[in-house]
């Protein structure tokens, strides 16, 4: 601030010139301040490049994250090859108790805890298992249907289908075996 004054007192002992402006002390903090705001500007960019550099990494190992693919498994018997997600949705949910052909249904879930079941209420059926589970309990308390059967692991859903005429479950597309018969979601 010192040479903003001393160059202020030596421009107010000579007239000003055309091109160069009458108040030379405004002109000389604007100079002071404009490290200051340039060193403001640096941090602010490299803050935001450094958020946006690591919502970029985050969101490639979030990508990258091996989550399991889901398959919709039925009895090797079901005539069908593929299933509308919608009616995938209303079986499982309970609505919907019978295939197209008439043949009943029965319908097997792993447990809420299992992480199978949480994934593929999400990706498969695009409903929370929260969801899945309220829809259960509004058909069983209002008398129009009951809940699926619970089985305890992949390994028993893979033998329960095989064996149960009529059934459907899902299971990690990696543990698929030839006793059943795998959907595709239309």
């Amino acid at each position: 601030m010192r040479i903003c004054r001393q160059l202020h007192e030596r421009s107010s002992k000579r007239p000003a010139a055309a091109d160069e402006p009458a108040n030379s002390l405004v002109r000389c903090a604007v100079m002071e301040k404009t490290p200051a705001i340039k060193f403001a500007t640096s941090v602010l960019q490299l803050t935001l490049f450094w958020v946006l550099a690591s919502g970029l990494f985050l969101g490639i190992a979030w990508a990258q994250s091996p989550e399991p693919v889901m398959a919709v498994i039925a009895h090797p018997a079901t005539t069908e090859d593929s299933i509308p997600r919608a009616s995938l949705r209303a079986i499982l949910g309970m609505r919907l108790q019978r295939w197209p052909g008439e043949t009943p249904a029965k319908v097997f879930v792993l447990a809420d805890e299992v992480p199978e079941h949480a994934t593929f209420s999400k990706s498969v059926l695009n409903v929370f298992p929260q969801q899945l589970r309220m829809a259960w309990d509004r058909q069983v308390f209002s008398g129009q249907g009951q809940y699926p059967e619970v089985v305890a692991s992949p390994q028993e859903m893979l033998a329960r289908v095989a064996s149960t005429p009529g059934a459907i479950g899902y299971v990690k597309a990696s543990e698929v075996t030839p006793n059943v018969r795998v959907l595709k979601i239309r």
